[in-house]
């Protein structure tokens, strides 16, 4: 068992000069095609053969910190950004729907339902949306679609809001962080990315290499923990990952670092042997640190829509997940997803991923998702 500290960074690649995007700007992006469910597990195989036979590409320099006005005009912009195909998608539809000159009745509301559904919220939340909704149009009294609209929105924040709970905090450091999914989500990328945002947050982190089964997992985890500037702890590719796991934690508790975060392997919910796994992981978590992991993260790729619920279900049962990181949110034209994730699983997404860069991962924001969603 090795425990490896990267402190010599390699050269930054040169990048053409491109202007700055918001964060209210990069939120408003977001598709892809869906899968059925045979699709899905066929994908999953073939994702983790990709995987395999990708050579580690090396991610952005560790980006600065700027003052607090300038992260928070920038947050918005991004998240706007973000959700452009989404929001382009969701807008026009309802737009449509919502013409000034349409009144609030049964079938406008039966054509909004059908908007809402195609960004993937799903068609039991979409139901209970519009349910509410025509309730309230009919005791406020609204006969027009911008303030149908309003609605929507307030409708959208409830659900999210009713989901949103602070991050637990362990008592004593360091918290534990478990990353869990399938292959293909980014769980290895999104490790790396969320150790280099706590390090711009000033707390310490270190990395545990517990993906001992797909080739090059241990290798890609090393190059962002360089490029992150924080600590690893790994060991050989097939070894076991609870040893891996127990040496880290220890690891942290000598070192006193503040969050340590585990690279799981994926892993399909069906593959039951892998799912014991988890399991035993997190008993031996719990040996060396009382009431770890403190958070279990499932790692979910928001270009699947609803074809990822069913697996999100399961892992939620099996993994006693407490949050959800939806990658590749910029990439998909359904970010309604995230409502969904919110009302059928009950679990808040904690970050996003919006881009391929390491300052790419972001706290989600309910007010600046719904906003982003539904603004002009």
């Amino acid at each position: 068992m090795a425990f490896s500290l990267f402190g010599k960074k390699p050269k930054p690649t040169s990048e053409e000069d491109q202007p700055k995007r918001s964060f209210f700007e990069r939120m408003r992006d977001a598709v892809a095609p869906d899968l059925s469910l045979a699709e899905e597990v066929e994908r999953e195989e073939e994702l983790q053969q990709e995987e395999e036979q990708q050579p580690v590409s090396l991610p952005e320099e560790m980006y600065e910190q700027d003052n607090e006005e300038e992260n928070s005009s920038g947050f918005f912009a991004r998240m706007r950004q973000a959700v452009t195909r989404t929001r382009e998608s969701l807008n026009s539809g309802i737009d449509s729907v919502l013409a000034l000159t349409r009144e609030v009745d049964t079938a406008t509301l039966d054509e909004l339902e059908a908007v809402l559904i195609t960004s993937d919220i799903g068609v039991d939340t979409a139901q209970e949306i519009i349910a509410t909704l025509r309730q309230r149009a009919l005791r406020e009294g609204i006969d027009g679609g911008p303030e149908l609209k309003r609605l929507l929105k307030l409708e959208l924040l409830k659900i999210l809001n009713s989901v949103r709970s602070p991050v637990a905090r362990a008592a004593t450091p360091p918290e534990v962080i478990m990353m869990v999914g399938v292959n293909g989500t980014g769980k290895t990328t999104t490790s790396g990315k969320l150790a280099a945002l706590f390090r711009a947050q000033h707390r310490t982190a270190l990395l545990c290499a517990a993906d001992t089964f797909r080739a090059a997992a241990i290798e890609q985890l090393e190059v962002w923990a360089q490029r992150s500037g924080v600590d690893i702890v790994k060991t050989k590719q097939g070894g076991d990952p609870s040893a891996a796991l127990y040496d880290a934690l220890n690891a942290g508790k000598a070192r006193k670092v503040d969050v340590v975060i585990i690279d799981t392997a994926g892993r399909l919910h069906t593959k039951s042997g892998l799912m014991t796994e988890l399991d035993k992981m997190r008993r031996t978590a719990a040996k060396v640190i009382p009431d770890a992991p403190h958070q279990t993260f499932l790692v979910m790729d928001a270009t699947t829509g609803q074809n990822g619920m069913q697996q999100a279900r399961l892992f939620t049962e099996a993994a006693q997940v407490t949050g959800i990181v939806l990658t590749k949110l910029d990439g998909t034209a359904k970010g309604g997803i995230v409502i969904a994730i919110a009302r059928e699983l009950g679990l808040p997404v904690v970050y996003c991923g919006i881009g391929e860069k390491m300052e790419d991962l972001i706290a989600f924001d309910a007010d600046a998702f719904v906003d982003s969603l539904l603004g002009d």
